[in-house]
């Protein structure tokens, strides 16, 4: 199995579902496993074995003394597949998953079948970048709700905070609050110092890269700077969806995600 990089021993908390073709998941900042898959989890693990990796601070997977480094995490993906017994996989990445996706395509060669891409950012902009920085800047003065609100913000389409009523934005708020991960500050930060526009090129797997056209946290444009940059890459809009991708919009993706999976090929066990 063609690899540039050795594997470490893995330590993340995973989630394993399902049989057949693997499918490697790498969740966004701040979210998790069932946070960022939940609602498609029990689909594909009908003819997919699903590998869910938890980032450092989230899930079971205790938090990080150091800043998380962005090699070292998608090494440590790779690792939890390879562990699960799956020596090739297409990798699922969301948000900041898909800066760890494309890394761990560059570094492990021959382990990665195919991307999914969506809702990514080959480096974050200027919006992402200041999103970043208020909620390390919040969580460090411990303005966790604050913190909450900003998501909320960030990850609903500017539609949905127009008609939401006020008690239900304040449910909302208090149920992001209670799933926030411990490694929420950690993982925005990483997102702040990550940059995969040197590894794009290199790539020569299948990709799809869905857009969501309604974020507000990781705008659209940075889905398309990963499509532009991976030759081949196939491109997909969301129309109006939000970062956080409602039933609808989710049902959406898993047709698309489904007709492009449809496309590659079995891995090896």
């Amino acid at each position: 199995m063609t690899t540039r990089e050795a594997l470490p021993e893995p330590r993340l908390d995973v989630l394993v579902r399902g049989s057949g073709p693997a499918l490697l998941l790498a969740h966004g900042a701040g979210g998790g496993i069932h946070g960022n898959f939940g609602l498609v989890l029990d689909d594909l693990a009908r003819d997919h074995t699903l590998i869910g990796p938890h980032y450092p601070g989230a899930g079971n997977t205790p938090a990080d003394e150091k800043p998380l480094e962005l090699d070292e995490l998608a090494d440590q993906l790779v690792a939890s597949a390879v562990s699960a017994g799956e020596e090739s996989f297409v990798l699922v990445g969301e948000s900041l998953g898909c800066a760890v996706a494309v890394r761990a395509a560059a570094r492990h060669p021959g382990r990665v079948r195919a991307l999914v891409l969506t809702a990514g950012f080959p480096v974050a902009d200027p919006v992402l970048a200041l999103a970043a920085r208020l909620i390390k800047s919040l969580a460090a003065d411990g303005r966790w709700e604050e913190v909450a609100r900003l998501a909320c913000l960030s990850c609903m389409t500017a539609k949905d905070l127009a008609e939401i009523e006020p008690a239900a934005l304040d449910t909302l708020v208090s149920q992001t609050l209670a799933a926030m991960p411990a490694g929420t500050v950690d993982h925005f930060d990483l997102v702040s110092r990550v940059d995969v526009r040197a590894d794009l090129a290199g790539l020569s797997v299948p990709v799809l890269v869905v857009v969501p056209t309604g974020d507000r946290l990781v705008l659209p444009d940075g889905s398309r700077r990963l499509a532009a940059g991976i030759a081949g890459a196939e491109l997909v809009e969301l129309p109006g969806a939000a970062h956080v991708l409602s039933g609808p919009d989710r049902a959406t993706w898993l047709r698309h995600v489904r007709a492009f999976l449809g496309t590659v090929g079995p891995g090896t066990r």
